[in-house]
């Protein structure tokens, strides 16, 4: 891939990032939220969701995001500016020092992509103020479920991914194991919310939605890796595609919010 390539594929998983909103992405967050509150979200993309959370907290409150993708974090300053409590950083979330700690700590479908979680939990409890509240929003892969069941093809593709993820380090039900995460660093009060997404046919964003593992299929990443063959992968395409427009009725992909409260 060449670097107008990269270029072209930042802006256009930009634009995907710039589309979620707290209401719809972080549901189970908003009653949550006090005015006045310092607030860290961790992997923030471009800060679609912080901008909702700035919004939330108002002015005597401030939110700071951090991404990694010094691309996402260009993009959101320009597409936020007129969000004056709302910073966004290109940092990373192990080496970033904050001037000072925080009421409360988001990370939305984040900690799935690393192979060190648990550290990473600890890390996020190390910022928050006394009192201070951790919120991690995210996923359990083995339990997505469709109706009715998707071509043989994409099955196969989509056990390939898991494994692929498996092997990288990456947990594919983290949203099962986050609780005795936050336990093991020392959270207290840990709550575990339901916040699973449902895309019916006929909704609005259904064949966005349900497209994703089409988008997530044309990556040649498994194929370079030994993981799987181009063919395949790009009938599991072919195939899935044709299924989405004739026969998926619905895709539940769960999730769970999981929070605890700093007490030390």
């Amino acid at each position: 891939m060449n670097q107008k390539d990269i270029k072209r594929e930042g802006k256009g998983t930009a634009k995907l990032f710039d589309e979620r909103s707290l209401e719809a992405d972080y549901a189970t967050l908003p009653p949550l939220l006090k005015q006045g509150w310092r607030v860290l979200d961790i992997g923030c993309g471009t800060g679609a969701i912080s901008k909702g959370i700035a919004q939330m907290v108002g002015s005597e409150g401030h939110v700071t995001g951090i991404d990694n993708t010094a691309y996402f974090i260009e993009s959101g300053k320009e597409t936020y500016a007129d969000v004056k409590n709302l910073e966004l950083l290109n940092a990373d979330l192990f080496t970033y020092e904050p001037k000072e700690k925080f009421d409360l700590i988001v990370a939305a479908r984040v900690l799935q992509w690393l192979n060190n979680p648990q550290e990473a939990v600890a890390k996020l409890k190390s910022m928050l103020k006394p009192g201070g509240i951790l919120s991690v929003l995210d996923y359990n892969h083995e339990a997505l479920e469709w109706q009715p069941e998707p071509p043989a093809s994409m099955r196969q593709f989509y056990a390939t991914f898991l494994r692929w993820r498996g092997d990288a380090g990456m947990n594919n039900h983290i949203a099962q194991d986050l609780p005795s995460y936050f336990t093991e660093a020392g959270l207290a009060d840990v709550e575990v919310l339901d916040a699973n997404e449902y895309y019916k046919k006929g909704d609005p964003n259904f064949l966005s939605k349900i497209g994703i593992w089409s988008s997530v299929a044309k990556s040649t990443q498994m194929v370079e890796e030994g993981y799987i063959t181009d063919d395949d992968r790009l009938k599991a395409i072919e195939d899935y595609n044709k299924w989405i427009e004739s026969d998926a009725q619905l895709m539940v992909m769960k999730l769970k919010e999981v929070r605890g409260v700093n007490k030390i």
